[in-house]
């Protein structure tokens, strides 16, 4: 049943995200804003796909919450350098895309932006992806049951106390070990 609805809705959201590609496609991307609102969606397709593993049960089935560290360590990251290069690719020039291509030109990297500038769209999917790797579920809460008490082996030697190492009702619980035999 788990392998049947995680399928399932892997297959749905494929098609969500198919859809999404497509509406992308309708949208002109000659200016800047209609370029952010394709690259927008194409990212929330990547998003779709991610968080369809949450849905179908993928991660333990229980609420969804946000791992800092995944969005940190790989999130933030990934936001940078693809960001970097769909920000570059922005069809008019404006303050961001010129400083991008820029700072690019200065550390020698802006034949590498432009070189992948064209597929900009797989950088936008990949960013939404790794945003939906960013959430996890916690499980379902388990109930567990009370530890029960430690039981001593009927063999072992009973706790010595004593009243000189006393601690504020004169008594001290000390585990006696058994010395070593002593060969004559």
């Amino acid at each position: 049943m788990y392998g049947l609805t995680r399928g399932t809705v892997t297959l749905l959201a494929a098609g969500a995200a198919g859809f999404l590609i497509w509406l992308a496609t309708q949208i002109d991307d000659g200016t800047t804003g209609g370029y952010w609102a394709v690259y927008g969606i194409v990212a929330a397709a990547g998003l779709t796909m991610a968080l369809s593993q949450l849905l179908g049960g993928w991660t333990k089935w229980g609420w969804p919450r946000l791992s800092a560290n995944v969005l940190l360590i790989a999130f933030v990251p990934t936001l940078i350098a693809a960001g970097w290069v769909v920000v570059g690719h922005q069809p008019n020039p404006n303050w961001f895309r010129n400083h991008v291509l820029n700072w690019s030109d200065d550390i020698g990297i802006l034949g590498l932006v432009r070189d992948l500038a064209q597929y900009a769209a797989v950088l936008a999917f990949g960013i939404g992806l790794v945003f939906g790797f960013s959430f996890d579920t916690s499980g379902p809460k388990v109930a567990r049951e009370p530890a029960e008490p430690r039981r001593e082996p009927a063999n072992a030697p009973a706790p010595e106390t004593t009243a000189a190492e006393g601690n504020g009702d004169d008594t001290v619980e000390r585990d006696r070990t058994p010395e070593p035999a002593q060969r004559s």
